[in-house]
């Protein structure tokens, strides 16, 4: 980490959750299982899974609730549990499965698919976990996804950079999405006849091609001063207007488009970003789950 302190205090210790399978030991009870049916876990170990209401049952005691809690609190409750049994009862917990804290690395890394995280992960350990990237790896277009939003962390400086301010930690359940880098789009929408999603050839699109695409202005009037969103990264970004009737009367240079630009073509001369966010925002939540986190109303409205 270089030295440099991550952006948030380090976690709580493991908190058991529904799935997992502990080993509880409680010394001077013989035959010490599970009352219900012990777990045959892959290790060939027999333990005791908690199920989905968060409780293990065990001899004496029954129904022990111990999602949310560490081990050692667990191991503290089922003391004072089997002190109405035992004088000084010594009790051992201990994992045998980690399973209640799953992380999802989808696309492009070379070992995509479903881990438990045994201990609070930071994003660069949870990137680790997929032993690298394809070739093909799109990092500019990462995104960590949690409870269905996109986190606005920036991948691409993260791990290109080393921007440690990027470095969060994860929660059970993130996901880490690497795209295909032959995967790029732009959004067009506005004053035209198709408006939506063109497809980027080889990473190359211009203003006029992307604009012809989505079926041309054909008669709608519309404000020759184009608005582009373009995403530099989850948070940061920049609004651009070009003059469109300048780029087809060839008085200016042909404007180069950029995976994931939005193109808004206005129907009417508008006065400033405010009032083209506005008009923008119901097609921007038609396609709102695939757009950069950078294009939301509190990242816009400033400028």
């Amino acid at each position: 980490m270089n030295g440099e302190p991550l952006p948030a205090s380090t976690p709580v210790d493991y908190l058991v959750g529904p799935g997992d399978i502990l080993s509880v030991t409680v010394y001077g009870l013989p035959n010490m299982l599970s009352e219900g049916r012990p777990e045959q876990v892959t290790s060939g170990a027999k333990g005791s899974r908690v199920d989905s209401g968060g409780t293990i049952q065990l001899p004496l005691v029954g129904s022990v609730e111990v999602s949310g809690l560490s081990l050692r609190q667990i191991r503290d409750r089922l003391q004072d549990s089997y002190r109405k049994y035992l004088k000084t009862p010594s009790v051992v917990v201990e994992m045998v499965e980690y399973r209640s804290h799953p992380l999802y690395l989808l696309g492009q890394f070379k070992r995509a698919g479903t881990f438990y995280m045994d201990r609070p992960l930071n994003l660069i350990q949870g990137v680790s976990l997929g032993q690298g990237m394809e070739s093909t790896a799109n990092l500019r277009g990462a995104r960590l996804l949690r409870s269905n939003k996109i986190v606005p962390v920036d991948i691409y400086a993260l791990l290109h950079d080393g921007d440690q301010k990027q470095n969060v930690w994860l929660h059970p359940g993130d996901t880490i999405y690497i795209p295909d880098n032959t995967l790029q789009n732009v959004f067009v929408f506005g004053a035209v006849k198709n408006p939506g999603p063109i497809e980027l050839k080889n990473g190359k699109l211009l203003l006029h091609q992307a604009v012809a695409a989505a079926g041309g202005l054909g008669d709608i009037s519309y404000d020759r001063n184009i608005r582009i969103i373009r995403s530099l990264s989850p948070t940061r970004g920049e609004l651009i207007v070009v003059d469109l009737d300048r780029i087809l009367a060839g008085e200016a240079r042909p404007f180069p488009l950029c995976d994931g630009d939005i193109v808004y073509v206005p129907k009417s001369r508008i006065a400033n970003w405010n009032q083209a966010i506005n008009e923008l925002i119901p097609s921007m939540q038609l396609v709102g789950a695939i757009l950069n986190p950078f294009v939301q109303v509190k990242y816009l409205s400033g400028y």
